[in-house]
């Protein structure tokens, strides 16, 4: 079965990626539920399975995926659907649940397609369980996920997504090669076929994690923002992202209509509908004057 590729399409796409925890929603999914439902207190898990990736020189991806596993062990049936409940009851920072709708409109009117994408440590399960991913608004969840038995229980990764293998997920976004298992990626594409060139990307984010990410899209024009919680107002990640050049901006994650992040994110949508008519003016110029070349054979 061929793998699904999407084309370039005849207005500019804009793609808004995001980490979860903490970017979205104000602390890691894990600790909304399911660790307390296990016996453990949220420090006291993230020490053990830290411990446990450190002494076995183990990814800490699958460290905490191993000892939730293991944790539900005698207390519940550990599967998607359990998950997924556990999803939804995640919070999530103001103005999250009509944002995406709220941009794409806004992208809308200036004929920019805007598109969102989730690019996360956490489990892609639990994001599955959000409201906000039952109503459709992501283009493409790239998360951690289990493999399940015959019997629908968790009892192997499926896929593992930690800070360095988070960027290949940009280079799928840019090429229109969605699937995880599609090795189009590595294909050698035309800059002007690329279908979401890297200055139409948002990377947003709010730790070291995100750094590979932000660093990547910063490198080729596109736009990285840190955000930080508005409660703790504890901007010190941020502030060092921003004085390592990681980030080209940060604010809080308020994601309100009228608040700083939804101006910031308004003005990028604005700027690529002016930028991408001088590209495009590029491209067809380029084409004329290679039409207009006497054949050198």
């Amino acid at each position: 079965m061929p793998f699904e590729r999407r084309k370039k399409e005849a207005f500019p796409v804009l793609a808004i990626c995001y980490d979860f925890d903490k970017t979205l929603s104000p602390d890691d999914m894990q600790a909304q539920g399911y660790i307390q439902s296990v016996g453990y207190d949220v420090a006291s898990f993230w020490k053990e399975s830290n411990i446990l990736a450190q002494e076995n020189d183990m990814d800490s991806n699958l460290a905490y995926m191993y000892k939730m596993v293991k944790e539900a062990e005698g207390r519940f049936i550990f599967n998607r659907r359990s998950l997924e409940d556990y999803g939804a009851k995640v919070a999530l920072f103001p103005g999250v649940e009509d944002w995406f709708e709220r941009l794409r409109a806004y992208g809308k009117e200036r004929n920019v397609i805007v598109e969102h994408y989730i690019i996360s440590s956490g489990l892609m399960e639990m994001i599955e369980g959000t409201q906000i991913a039952k109503n459709g608004v992501f283009e493409k969840i790239y998360a951690s996920s289990f493999y399940y038995n015959a019997r629908g229980v968790a009892v192997w990764p499926a896929q593992v997504i930690n800070y360095t293998s988070k960027t290949q997920y940009l280079f799928r976004i840019e090429k229109g090669v969605l699937d995880v298992n599609d090795p189009g990626v590595n294909d050698y594409f035309p800059p002007e076929e690329m279908r979401v060139p890297f200055r139409n990307m948002v990377y947003i984010g709010d730790s070291d994690t995100d750094i590979p990410c932000m660093k990547l899209v910063n490198a080729y024009g596109g736009h990285s923002i840190g955000v930080y919680n508005p409660d703790t107002q504890d901007k010190s990640k941020v502030h060092r992202m921003m004085l390592d050049k990681r980030i080209r901006y940060f604010v809080p994650a308020d994601y309100t209509e009228g608040q700083e992040l939804d101006c910031l994110v308004k003005a990028i949508i604005d700027k690529t509908a002016a930028y991408e008519v001088l590209e495009n003016q590029y491209y067809e110029n380029l084409a004329e004057a290679r039409a207009g070349q006497p054949d050198r054979g």
